[in-house]
C-alpha cells in the first residue's frame, strides 16, 4: 500500500492549491478527485480572479491542474469511498485502491441540492445544472433559471446569449439575493431576461421533455411554459467522509468547523474550501485557494512537528 505524508481529497480550487503548497513544503503528497475543477468548472465567465479577467471557470481550473502537475503533484482521478483513522494516520480507500497518509486535507466542496419534484425525472431532457455545458442547446427557446446566487445570475446571462427568453426566478425578494450586485444589475438591464421574485418552485412538468414549471407566489400558483429549466438553488457540503472520522460540523450549515489555520477537531485532519465554515462563508475561488494553501501549511506543521 502506497504511503503519503498528506492525502488531499478534492480537485477543486482548494484541493489543487493544497497540493501545490504541500508539494512545495516538501511533503509526499497525493491529490484524489473524481471531478476535476469541482463547481468552478461550470462558471461561464469569471471577472474577479486577479490576473484572469473574463475567463471561463473550466479554463482557470485547467491552469490550476497544469500548475500542480508541473510541480510534480501526484493526482489520481477516482472517487474516495471510505476513510479510516488508525494509530499513526489514516487509510483512504478509493474505487481503484487504498492509500496510507499521516494527514488528510478534506476539500470535497459542495454538491447541488436536488429537491424539486420532476427535477430528477426530467434531467437531461430539459433540466440541467450547467448552463456552460447546455446553453447552446436552447437557442431561440424559452428557459428558466432557479436561484439567487452568483451562479444563477451568471447562468441567466449566458442563456440570454442563446435563448429568446430567459426567466430568472428566486424564492425570496430581490434584496435577499446572494449574487454580486453587479451581476444582478447586468441581469436586470438585459432585455432578454425577466426576473421574478418570491416565486417558490413547486414542480417541473413534462412528459418526455420539460414543458412547464409550476410556482407558488405569495400563496397563488402560476405556471411558466418553458423548454428548459436550469436549477441553481443551492448546494450541500459534501461532509460524508469527514463525518466518518468524527469531524465536527455546524448544525445549521452542515459545514466542517475549522479554525483560522484550517484545523478541525480531529488531529491530522484539515479542511479547506466551500466544505468549511472558514472565511465567513465567502465562497469564491480565490478564498478556496487561500484556504487550501493554509491547510497545506498546517498539515506540514503537523507532519513535521513544527510550531
Amino acid at each position: 500500500m502506497d504511503s503519503y505524508e498528506v492525502i488531499i481529497i478534492g480537485l477543486g480550487p482548494a484541493g489543487c492549491t493544497a497540493g501545490i503548497y504541500a508539494t512545495r513544503f516538501g511533503l509526499k503528497t497525493l491529490v484524489i478527485g473524481k471531478e476535476p475543477g469541482g463547481q468552478a468548472n461550470e462558471a461561464h465567465k469569471i471577472d474577479n480572479y486577479p490576473g484572469m479577467l473574463g475567463v471561463k471557470g473550466a479554463d482557470i481550473m485547467s491552469k490550476f491542474r497544469e500548475h500542480a502537475k508541473a510541480l510534480g503533484v501526484e493526482i489520481i482521478y477516482t472517487e474516495v469511498v471510505d476513510i479510516k483513522k488508525k494509530s499513526d494516520g489514516f487509510i483512504v480507500k478509493t474505487e481503484s485502491g487504498e492509500y496510507e497518509a499521516k494527514s488528510v486535507i478534506i476539500a470535497t466542496g459542495k454538491k447541488r441540492r436536488q429537491d424539486i419534484p420532476g427535477e430528477n425525472e426530467l434531467r437531461g431532457r430539459g433540466v440541467s445544472n450547467c448552463a456552460t455545458c447546455d446553453a447552446p442547446f436552447f437557442k431561440n427557446k424559452v428557459v428558466c433559471v432557479i436561484g439567487g446566487s452568483n451562479s444563477a445570475v451568471m447562468s441567466a446571462l449566458m442563456l440570454a446569449e442563446h435563448a429568446k427568453k430567459t426567466y430568472l426566478t428566486y424564492r425570496k425578494g430581490k434584496d435577499d439575493m446572494r449574487a454580486m450586485p453587479t451581476w444582478v444589475t447586468s441581469a436586470e438591464t438585459n432585455p432578454k431576461i425577466e426576473m421574478i421574485f418570491n416565486a417558490i418552485p413547486k414542480r417541473i412538468e413534462g412528459k418526455e421533455f420539460v414543458q412547464a414549471i409550476l410556482f407558488d407566489k405569495e400563496g397563488k400558483e402560476f405556471s411558466l411554459k418553458v423548454d428548459g429549466v436550469f436549477v441553481e438553488n443551492g448546494a450541500i457540503p459534501q461532509t460524508e467522509l469527514a463525518l466518518k472520522l468524527g469531524v465536527a460540523v455546524e448544525e445549521k450549515s452542515g459545514k466542517i468547523k475549522v479554525g483560522p489555520d484550517m484545523v478541525t477537531n480531529v488531529k491530522g485532519v484539515f479542511a479547506a474550501g466551500d466544505v468549511t465554515n472558514g472565511s465567513a462563508d465567502f465562497e469564491q475561488i480565490i478564498i478556496a485557494a487561500a484556504e487550501g494553501a493554509n491547510a497545506a501549511r498546517s498539515a506540514y506543521k503537523y507532519v513535521r512537528k513544527r510550531d
